[in-house]
């Protein structure tokens, strides 16, 4: 690797997997971890970000696990905290924790509109108000600001064939709190970017029952064979794609670059368009 990142502090939020195989932010962890940083693996599955975590130091990396929930305002707080009180610093926070709940407008609860904006958006909120002040620190001290990058999707740009009402609308939501946060404390060289995976095969897709009845009536294979027929490259993309793309944005090579969403979908919304 070429150590991109060598000598940043970065926290991932939503390093763990919701089963085997490579997550988002799991493959993000480890992309960071093997540029050089120091990773902090948060995720509401203690037992998944540990697991994050020991790849990482089994690689020589530096990494630690901490179980956070996203969507508690003290749980962040303690987050933030524990990192400050391990490296001093924090040049990197990467979003990764989100729910993607099928149904229409017709279809879900109060409930389950209002937890995926917990954990789609609030999630956001809150952990980029406990680090920007640490980001707004270093740079008044040293000229350095850092890098916020938020996981979108393009469910979020268009329609593409699931009902996702609830994660549209989050994370078009998220889209646009992603380019007013960057505007705002662009001066201060905090950069605040977002990447919009179309889509991947992860774990968390696998295990959806929902998306296999509305691809493949029930069998995931046969679920993967339509996905892969949507994309104009012929195939979806891998965890490692959203975490490469993550990697631009978190390093010093997108320093000229904020307020970017930045598509990663094989050409998807380029079709759908």
């Amino acid at each position: 690797m070429s150590a991109r990142l060598r000598g940043k502090v970065a926290i991932v939020a939503g390093a763990g997997s919701v089963g085997p195989g490579w997550g988002n932010g799991k493959a993000t962890a480890v992309v960071f971890a093997r540029e050089g940083a120091k990773v902090i693996c948060a995720d509401i599955d203690l037992a998944a970000a540990e697991e994050t975590a020991a790849i990482i130091q089994n690689e020589g990396g530096q990494a630690f696990a901490v179980e956070t929930d996203v969507t508690r305002n003290d749980a962040v707080a303690d987050l933030v905290g524990r990192t400050l009180g391990r490296y001093g610093r924090i040049d990197i926070l990467n979003n990764n924790v989100g729910l993607a709940e099928i149904g229409s407008v017709l279809d879900l609860s109060e409930e389950a509109w209002e937890r995926a904006f917990r954990l789609n958006l609030t999630g956001a909120v809150l952990t980029m108000k406990h680090v920007i002040p640490v980001m707004q620190r270093q740079f008044s001290e040293s000229g350095e600001g850092g890098s916020i990058v938020n996981i979108s999707s393009t469910v979020s740009l268009r329609h593409t064939g699931v009902p996702y009402a609830s994660l549209s609308a989050t994370k078009a939501a998220l889209n646009q709190l992603t380019r007013n946060t960057a505007v705002e404390f662009a001066a201060q060289k905090i950069r605040v970017n977002a990447v919009l995976p179309g889509l991947i095969k992860t774990p968390r897709v696998a295990l959806s029952s929902g998306l296999a009845r509305i691809y493949g009536d029930g069998d995931v294979e046969a679920m993967w064979t339509a996905r892969d027929a949507q994309v104009p490259m012929g195939h979806m993309g891998e965890a490692w794609d959203v975490a490469y793309a993550a990697l631009f944005l978190a390093s010093d090579e997108a320093r000229y670059v904020t307020g970017l969403e930045l598509v990663v979908d094989g050409g998807v919304t380029l079709r759908y368009g």
